[in-house]
């Protein structure tokens, strides 16, 4: 199958690239996602996050750069290869002369140290997007891990929204809590997405989404990046078959449109059968022309409807 763009929005390999001992450039038999992987898979735009653990909370700007350091200096050491996306533009320039687009993301909010201007400096250093919490409280909002005591956003985190905006950075709502998600739609004026979440409706896990906030997404023009980790596919069966069933339950009551993926490689410790690595892409093409998905489908699901969201966020 013949496709343009393969799209990841979601993936953890600069922190498995700090703490293991493995190279980009090489492939490593741990982790899911490297150089040689992506190539096979056919990615050609990959989000990159710098991710924020809870344990360098106290530390989150020091291991904030020592992040964006790593995709500085591994992912693009050879920019004939890798090359970094700051505006839409740029992944058609990039893609267009068969390399891999780059794109610096931030995820957790605790990075800002509760001073948007350290938001703006992130965006000079060609950060695009900002998952604004993990699953605890930060100084923008609740995340999912707060249950039925969390809060939408804090003053602080309706400002950093609106910076964001004013930026051109992509908010991600993954891993915020339901009340945040809400200020979010409330408060933006842009689109935006849940990088790496699964239906709610198909898997009841906190970290997936719900029909109604799948539902805006699909209205407002937004992405929900689905995610292979297996306890967001199936708590009991996960496979390529069972994460169908997340196409499958918003295709259905919301369209394609809407649809993304969002890996989550580097960041599980147990992978979903069929959706292993960075080679699994054109499989789970083909899968879903076999289940019965148009091309134009696919196309958008694979790639082109995260395409569309950056063309209209992206400065």
């Amino acid at each position: 199958m013949d496709l343009k763009w393969i799209v990841d929005g979601h993936c953890d390999t600069l922190t498995a690239l700090l703490e293991q001992n493995r190279t980009f450039v090489e492939k490593s038999a741990s982790g899911q996602l490297d150089l040689p992987r992506m190539q096979a898979g056919g990615i050609n735009v990959q989000f990159f996050a710098a991710f924020i653990a809870p344990r360098y909370k106290d530390m989150a700007l020091k291991r904030c750069l020592q992040l964006i350091d790593v995709f500085y200096t591994q992912i693009l050491q050879d920019r004939s290869i890798v090359d970094l996306v700051l505006n839409v533009g740029d992944i058609h320039r990039i893609t267009g002369t068969g390399k891999i687009a780059a794109l610096l993301t931030i995820e957790g909010g605790e990075a800002l140290v509760g001073d948007v201007a350290l938001l703006r400096t992130y965006y000079r250093l060609g950060v695009r997007s900002v998952t604004l919490t993990w699953n605890g409280r930060n100084e923008l909002a609740d995340g999912v891990g707060e249950g039925v005591s969390a809060g939408g956003l804090s003053s602080f985190g309706r400002l950093v929204v609106q910076v964001m905006n004013d930026l051109g950075m992509l908010i991600d709502v993954a891993h915020l809590a339901i009340p945040g998600f809400w200020d979010v739609a409330k408060t933006s004026n842009l689109p935006f997405a849940a990088t790496h979440a699964n239906c709610r409706a198909v898997c009841d896990h906190p970290r997936n989404l719900n029909d109604t906030q799948i539902e805006y997404l699909a209205k407002s023009g937004g992405i929900i990046g689905l995610t292979f980790v297996p306890e967001f596919v199936d708590q009991h069966n996960p496979s390529l078959a069972t994460f169908i069933k997340h196409i499958d339950h918003i295709a259905s009551r919301f369209g394609t449109d809407c649809i993304g993926l969002g890996s989550d490689f580097d960041g599980m410790d147990k992978v979903t059968p069929g959706l292993h690595d960075a080679t699994c892409g054109l499989r789970l093409a083909e899968a879903l022309l076999e289940h019965g998905y148009s091309q134009e489908q696919i196309s958008g699901m694979m790639g082109e409807n995260w395409l569309k969201l950056l063309d209209r966020v992206l400065k």
